[in-house]
């Protein structure tokens, strides 16, 4: 791939406005220096075969030559390669507690609540390149699917695995889901650690209260921002599975207890959010990406490759060889 050639010292081509000025001065000295004589017959002279006279307006083009590759070498043309390199300052560790139970098929978001979540979630981690995020998941039980890791391509890998199955007991643990994840981060060195915390009900399951899960992670400095996803009023849950496996769906009141989904969020300095549909959902990571900045530090190297020197010596050739010629071969003309 070639590589843009830039100017250092650009102004100096201007002086390719003297060389028309020089034309023109060399044309006026050389009707000058050129003798005219008139006589009525040139019967007698003997016309010379001879090219040289018309090929001596050559020394001055080889001058012209030289000049213009001068002109171009001051003006200092070079390419620059241009390297960074990126350093996170003040990273950020993040754990995702996403909640995995039954409800999360219901179809108030297309496809359903756990498709579009999966969705919003990685281009969530895409947009993290220098923080490091781990994925918890929850339902009567919470375990960790992926540890806090820089590697995005492992985080991606977690997220697009999740679905629902039979490892899990059916049931919403919160308290289980916020307390593992708080134990992945508990240990961080990070200057900020946050949590994303996300259910579609209300906690019924686990042994640990979601309130003493909120003040473990207060204690430890871990933000918890929480999202309640799901639409207001009726949606199709998903209640029994028929005989070809397939979930049979009916239209259910959708309930998420925000009060304690707004309580582990002040408590912890962190936020609410209601998901109601796709849109939203999109939104509210997109906000929760925002709020939680990273500070980068960028080194910029650049590497100079002068290209000066060829023009240099080209110009000195072709003044040699103006030279040469005037001392040889047009040395007889003036």
């Amino acid at each position: 791939m070639m590589k843009e050639i830039t100017f250092l010292n650009p102004g100096f081509f201007w002086l390719f406005t003297l060389l028309p000025v020089a034309i023109a001065w060399y044309i006026w000295k050389r009707k000058q220096q050129t003798a005219t004589l008139k006589i009525s017959s040139l019967k007698g002279f003997q016309a010379s075969g001879s090219i040289l006279a018309k090929l001596k307006p050559l020394l001055f083009v080889l001058r012209l030559l030289a000049l213009s590759a001068l002109i171009v070498a001051m003006a200092r043309p070079r390419t620059v390669d241009i390297s960074n390199e990126t350093k996170t300052t003040k990273g950020i560790d993040i754990v995702m507690a996403v909640d995995v139970s039954g409800s999360m098929l219901a179809k108030d978001l297309k496809p359903n609540r756990m498709e579009a979540l999966k969705r919003v979630a990685s281009d969530f981690v895409k947009e993290r390149p220098n923080d490091r995020i781990g994925l918890v998941v929850y339902a009567a039980e919470a375990y960790t699917k992926c540890p806090v890791t820089s590697d995005k391509a492992v985080v991606l890998d977690a997220i697009n695995s999740i679905k629902y199955d039979n490892v899990l007991q059916d049931g919403t643990a919160i308290g289980m889901g916020l307390t593992t994840a708080v134990n992945r981060l508990k240990d961080s060195k990070a200057k900020s650690k946050v949590i994303i915390l996300l259910t579609d009900g209300v906690n019924n399951a686990g042994f640990i209260e979601p309130e003493t899960a909120s003040d473990i992670a207060q204690q430890y400095g871990i933000k918890v921002y929480t999202i309640g996803i799901g639409t207001n009023g009726m949606a199709e849950f998903p209640y029994a599975i028929a005989p070809n496996g397939q979930f049979l769906f009916r239209m259910m009141q959708v309930e998420i207890d925000q009060e304690l989904m707004k309580s582990i969020a002040r408590k912890t300095g962190g936020k609410y959010f209601r998901a109601t549909g796709n849109q939203k959902l999109a939104e509210i990571y997109k906000a929760i990406n925002k709020l939680e900045t990273t500070e980068i530090e960028e080194l910029r190297f650049y590497d100079y490759d002068e290209k000066y020197r060829p023009l240099v010596l080209l110009a000195g050739i072709l003044l040699l060889i103006e030279i040469a010629l005037r001392n040889t071969l047009f040395r007889s003309f003036i």
